[in-house]
């Protein structure tokens, strides 16, 4: 149903057609960036994160990030003022509407969720975040998956290994 959720939400935005549903799983970076035969560092990675608590329970924080980034603890922390946890997989599921290997920073179904995008992707021309599914990605630009994403705004909170 994620990927359903997915594609009507890219169709508002004119991109339901960049969702690719491949055979095989995308699940993780490497299994993404093989898949479709790209660089592992145009794999977007969505994470999930605990953050404040607010008066219906902890908001989620979505950090879309490079797929050879990683997060640095003390930037998350000046950033968001709070420490870098992320969530579980059910936990993490319930918060999007998305299945671990398949969160992606757009039609979140689950509570509500701050969205970011790190500076790490900004780089790219192209990117491919994953598009519901664990083998479902979509091939945006950064200004399309910014527009998409409804992102609150750029941060600068990984480090590229």
């Amino acid at each position: 149903m994620s990927v359903d959720t997915v594609r009507t939400h890219l169709e508002a935005f004119g991109l339901g057609g960049r969702l690719r549903e491949c055979a095989e799983s995308c699940a993780t970076v490497d299994l993404a960036a093989a898949a479709i035969g790209v660089e592992n560092a145009r794999i977007v990675k969505t994470l999930s994160f605990r953050g404040k608590d607010g008066s219906d329970g902890p908001r989620c924080i979505l950090v879309a990030a490079a797929g050879d980034a990683r997060i640095d603890g003390k930037k998350f922390k000046d950033v968001f003022g709070v420490k870098s946890k992320m969530l579980g997989h059910e936990e993490a599921e319930a918060m999007t509407g998305h299945a671990v290997g398949g969160v992606c920073p757009f039609a979140l179904e689950g509570r509500p969720a701050d969205v970011y995008l790190d500076v790490s992707i900004r780089r790219f021309d192209v990117v491919y975040p994953a598009g519901g599914a664990c083998n479902a990605l979509v091939e945006l630009s950064v200004d399309e998956l910014f527009r998409a994403s409804g992102a609150a705004g750029w941060v600068d909170v990984c480090k590229t290994l």
